[in-house]
C-alpha cells in the first residue's frame, strides 16, 4: 500500500535539520537528574537542568531503535508486531468519566466500568490491544494503578498498555504482573504488558517521574514507549510546521535517552499533536488538524525507519453523535491512508475525558473497516476475474456464481452496527437508531463468555499479595 503525504521529501529533511538545531543549541529542560548524568556521560552538554545535544550525539543515537515493535498478550495468538501488523488499533485510554451503560448519565469511572471494557474489547474483533480505557475513582489511595490493572488482567487475553505514577506504583504494577506470570523470569520471557508515558512535556521539558520509569523499563528490557503531545498555540507555535519541529525534536530527545540507556530499545513514534482553538483554548483531539500532523509525523518516522502511530480518530463530541462520527472517521482514516501503524481509538469522547460504551462499539466497526482498506485489492488473475466476466456476458449475472460465494464474507465488511436494510426492514425491526443498536451489542457480550480469566487460586493469592483491593467483578449490564 502507498502513503498519502503532507511533506514533501525536502520538507521531512528542513523539519529534521530544524529539529537538530533545536536541541543543539535550546536544548531540553531534564528535571531527572540521572537522566541529565546519562545525557552528560554520551557527549551532551549540561548546564544546571538545561540539557543540548551536539547534531552528531543526536545523529548517532537516533539511528540505533529498531524497525519493529511488538505488543505481547497473555495469550501469543493475540501478539502483535507493528509495521507488519498494521493497523494495530488500541483503546484510547484514562478517560475519568463514563457514561453509565444503564442510566445513560455521566459519573466518574470506576473498577467495575474497567472490567466491563476490558470485556468488551477482548470480545470485539476490531481491537487488538486494550489501554486501560478509564481511570477508577474507587481505587485505595496505594493502589491507584493496580486497581485499574487487576480487572483488566481479569478479563481480557490481548496485550495491555498501562501508565503508572511513581516507582513505588510501578513496582506494585510489575509485582502484580510477575504473580499472573507465574514468576518475574516467566514474565519477562513473554512481557503482557506495554508500558507508555509522556516524559516530554512540550514545550521541550522532560519530567521526573515519566523519565524515570521510561529508563525503568529499558533496563529491564520491559516494552516501553514514549508519546509527544505538542498542542499549536499553547504548547508549540501556531503553525503545524513549527509544532512539526518542536514535536520531531521532542521525539527524538525521549529516542536518545532510551537508546542512552540500552542501544537497541523498540519504541514507537508515538503522537498527539493538536492546534488548540484559540477561541477558547480548547483540547481539540477531533479536529482535523489533529489529524493531519499525523499523517505528517508518520512521514518523519518513515524517514527515522521506526513503527508510528497515536491518539487519533478522536472527538470533542460530548456525545455519540454525528460529530462524533465524522470527527473519528476523517481523522482515523487520514491517519491510515498516512502510513501510521497504530491508532489510539476507541470509546472516548469530550476530547479524552469520557468513555462511551455504545460508542467503543461503534469505533470497533471502525476499525474493521480501516484494516479492510489497509488490506487493499487483490490483483491475481482469479481476483481480477476477466474470464468469468467473459462467460457472464452482457445481461448476465453473477450472484450464484462460486467466485461471488467464496468471497462473499471476505471482499467485504460485514457490518453489524451500519444498518443497510430497506427503510421498511429497518422499520419493522424497531427503528433502532446506531446508539441503541451499539448498546444492544453491549447487553449481549455482557452476558456471554464471562468467565475470568484469572484462576481462583491464583486470584486468591493476588487478593492476599494486595489487601483491600477492588473487586475486579464483572457486572452485566441491564
Amino acid at each position: 500500500m502507498s502513503f498519502a503525504t503532507l511533506l514533501s521529501q525536502e520538507q521531512v529533511e528542513r523539519i529534521h535539520e530544524a529539529s537538530l538545531e533545536i536541541l543543539e543549541e535550546t536544548g531540553m529542560r531534564v528535571r531527572y537528574e540521572p537522566a541529565r548524568e546519562l545525557f552528560k556521560k554520551h557527549g551532551c552538554t549540561v548546564e544546571d537542568e538545561r540539557v543540548r545535544f551536539p547534531r552528531g550525539v543526536a545523529e548517532k543515537y537516533r539511528k540505533m531503535p529498531p524497525p519493529s515493535f511488538t505488543f505481547h498478550a497473555r495469550d501469543p495468538k493475540f501478539d502483535k508486531t507493528i509495521p507488519q501488523d498494521s493497523p494495530v488499533i488500541v483503546t484510547a485510554s484514562s478517560a475519568p468519566d463514563i457514561i453509565d451503560p444503564v442510566t445513560g448519565q455521566e459519573r466518574r469511572a470506576e473498577s467495575k466500568d474497567i472490567a466491563r471494557i476490558a470485556h468488551l474489547v477482548n470480545e470485539l474483533p476490531g481491537y487488538d490491544i486494550f489501554s486501560i480505557s478509564t481511570l477508577a475513582d474507587d481505587a485505595p489511595p496505594d493502589q491507584f494503578t493496580i486497581s485499574r490493572l487487576y480487572p483488566s488482567i481479569k478479563y481480557c487475553l490481548k496485550p495491555i498498555r498501562v501508565t503508572t505514577t511513581d516507582m513505588k506504583d510501578t513496582l506494585s504494577v510489575m509485582k502484580m504482573a510477575y504473580m499472573v506470570a507465574g514468576g518475574e523470569k516467566a514474565y519477562k520471557e513473554h512481557p503482557f504488558l506495554t508500558h507508555h508515558y509522556c516524559p516530554v512535556v512540550s514545550p521541550l521539558t522532560m519530567d521526573r517521574l515519566s523519565t524515570e520509569n521510561v529508563m525503568f523499563f529499558v533496563k529491564e528490557g520491559l516494552p516501553v514507549y514514549p508519546t509527544i503531545v505538542p498542542n499549536a498555540g499553547l504548547t508549540s507555535p501556531m503553525s503545524m510546521a513549527g509544532t512539526l519541529a518542536q514535536g520531531n525534536a521532542e521525539f527524538l530527545a525521549a529516542a536518545v535517552l532510551m537508546q542512552m540507556v540500552k542501544e537497541g530499545t523498540p519504541l514507537i513514534y508515538a503522537t498527539l499533536g493538536t492546534v488548540a482553538d484559540m477561541r477558547s483554548g480548547a483540547y481539540t483531539s477531533g479536529a482535523i488538524e489533529c489529524g493531519m500532523l499525523h499523517i505528517a509525523f508518520a512521514q518523519m518516522a518513515r524517514f527515522y525507519h521506526v513503527p508510528c502511530g497515536g491518539y487519533i480518530g478522536l472527538t470533542n463530541s460530548k456525545v455519540n453523535d454525528a460529530q462524533a462520527g465524522y470527527e473519528t472517521g476523517m481523522s482515523a482514516i487520514g491517519g491510515l491512508l498516512g502510513g501510521m501503524d497504530m491508532f489510539n481509538i476507541g470509546g472516548l469522547i469530550d476530547a479524552l475525558k469520557t468513555f462511551d460504551f455504545a460508542k467503543a462499539v461503534i469505533d470497533d466497526e471502525i476499525a474493521q473497516m480501516m484494516k479492510r482498506m489497509k488490506r487493499g485489492i487483490s490483483f491475481n488473475d482469479d481476483d481480477l476475474g476477466v474470464d468469468l466476466i467473459k462467460e457472464a456476458g452482457p445481461g448476465g449475472s453473477f450472484i450464484t456464481v462460486k467466485h461471488t460465494i467464496s468471497r462473499m464474507k471476505t471482499e467485504a465488511v460485514m457490518t453489524k452496527m451500519a444498518d443497510r436494510d430497506a427503510r421498511t426492514i429497518w422499520e419493522k425491526k424497531g427503528s433502532a437508531d446506531i446508539q441503541a443498536r451499539a448498546m444492544k451489542r453491549v447487553k449481549d457480550i455482557m452476558v456471554n463468555n464471562t468467565e475470568p480469566f484469572v484462576l481462583p487460586e491464583l486470584d486468591e493469592k493476588i487478593r492476599a499479595e494486595f489487601p483491600g483491593l477492588v473487586s475486579g467483578a464483572l457486572e452485566a449490564v441491564a
